[in-house]
């Protein structure tokens, strides 16, 4: 639970900054989830993903989730 609150907070900080953003939307939930709690919503991660060449596909009717599909070719190796 810490690591998500300090997820969000770096998020919303690089979103803040006029200069070299870090881009928080290529970080993902388990699973390759998009994070809802990301500033400006899934929208706009969905939205730099795609500008990357990354697809998108949903699960759910109700509850709808988004995920990135093959997330796991594109993983950083540390």
């Amino acid at each position: 639970m810490t690591a998500g609150i300090f997820i969000s907070l770096s998020a919303q900080a690089s979103h803040e900054r006029k200069e070299n953003k870090i881009p928080f939307w290529r970080t993902l939930k388990a699973g390759g989830e998009l994070n809802p709690k990301y500033p400006l919503g899934i929208e706009y991660q969905k939205e730099m993903l795609e500008k990357e060449g990354h697809s998108i596909f949903t699960k759910g009717r109700k509850n709808i989730r988004y995920f990135v599909n093959n997330y796991e070719e594109k993983l950083f190796n540390l």
